[in-house]
């Protein structure tokens, strides 16, 4: 049972941990937001990284993600990759020489959020695209696991990539990466983490992997799984790459509202909704057959409710009510280990609202799904 620090309500689905409840979050943000930051603060200073992104008046901008870091002298960047010494950036990693990751072969079909329509899976796109009219069962992606990134999610599955980006290894350039990509990977994935902070590297690589893939006329997918806190150009870029290659571009929507977004992942969530939508507007129509882009929610119990996924799908719809949209079921992680898992009843009020705005609506971890 969890308790709200503001109004003091208590509740299975408040996180004593986070220490405010998703009505205090809606209607006292100013007062919930100086609460949960000081959670985010916690969390982070035990891997040497910076409460918030930072805005020295006299910093150096670094401009690789959304976040427009404005970095002090010895101050590091939000992403723990980027260090201003002595008036001069210095890139940790991210760079095409450098990039901090860890990778692996993830036999197909594999464990993706676009898994009802990806090629890997289902053979959709064949011939141009896949190698089969089912599942590739036959060949591998190649999982990118970068060890940064551009939010700070307090229920992050992943929050050991923090590790990572504090020991700045392992390292790898692009061309070694590239390298991994034989003729038995049939897509690259990249996530983490997030790829948004370490852009360069992973669009080297893509850029390498592609030029060898097409000289042995096989089939390469370029798909990301991402925040979406990327810079205009290298979210174009990224598009461009996945629309050729047959890959897709997975928006993890986490929310809705930008001081919920704020108090769960430390930012606001204007950047992924501005991001998402450009690339909706500028690319889905572009290839109907295999979707490019899709979105992804995870059901956090007593916070991303009924009113978050409407908003969110009502957002999608704008843009195309094909896009499909994927409900993911949440376990407790990280920080946010006093929540219960979703419950299916959650899942289904919250996948009927969906599909109220939008065509293709999944629920996806069910087994996770509680009573």
């Amino acid at each position: 049972m969890g308790q709200c620090t503001i109004c003091n309500d208590s509740s299975p689905f408040i996180s004593s941990r986070l220490g405010v409840c998703i009505r205090c979050v809606r209607e006292k943000p100013e007062e919930a937001l100086a609460i949960t930051d000081k959670v985010h603060a916690e969390s982070r200073e035990s891997f040497g990284l910076p409460p918030k992104p930072p805005r020295s008046t006299d910093g150096i901008l670094c401009g690789r993600c959304a976040n427009e870091c404005r970095i002090g002298i010895e101050n590091k960047g939000f992403c723990g990759l980027v260090r201003n010494t002595r008036g001069r950036l210095v890139r940790m990693g991210g760079t095409p020489q450098k990039g901090i990751l860890q990778w692996y072969y993830d036999p197909l079909p594999t464990n993706c959020v676009a898994w009802w329509f990806c090629p890997g899976c289902t053979g959709a796109g064949y011939p141009r695209y896949t190698h089969r009219q089912d599942a590739e069962t036959d060949h591998v992606n190649l999982a990118v696991f970068y060890g940064s990134c551009s939010l700070d999610c307090l229920f992050c599955q992943n929050w050991h990539y923090r590790d990572l980006a504090a020991k700045l290894n392992p390292a790898i350039s692009a061309e070694s990466l590239a390298a991994k990509a034989n003729a038995r990977v049939s897509c690259i994935c990249f996530f983490g983490g997030d790829p948004s902070v370490q852009m360069p590297h992973a669009l080297r690589t893509s850029q390498i992997a592609l030029e060898k893939a097409e000289k042995e006329h096989r089939i390469l997918r370029i798909c990301w799984e991402t925040n979406g806190y990327w810079k205009k150009q290298s979210a174009l870029r990224a598009a461009e790459l996945s629309l050729v290659s047959g890959g897709n571009i997975k928006f993890d929507l986490k929310t809705w509202d930008a001081n919920l977004n704020s108090a769960l992942c430390g930012v606001s969530s204007k950047p992924t909704l501005e991001s998402f939508k450009m690339i909706g507007d500028g690319f889905f129509k572009r290839r109907f057959e295999l979707p490019i882009l899709t979105a992804s929610t995870l059901l956090i119990p007593g916070y991303v409710d009924k009113k978050e996924v409407g908003n969110i799908a009502r957002f999608i719809a704008k843009i195309d009510a094909k896009i499909p949209y994927t409900l993911l079921a949440f376990c407790p992680q990280y920080v946010l280990t006093d929540l219960p898992t979703t419950s299916r009843e959650q899942a289904i009020q919250c996948r009927n609202e969906a599909e109220r705005y939008l065509e293709n609506v999944r629920v996806g971890n069910i087994g996770l799904l509680g009573d």
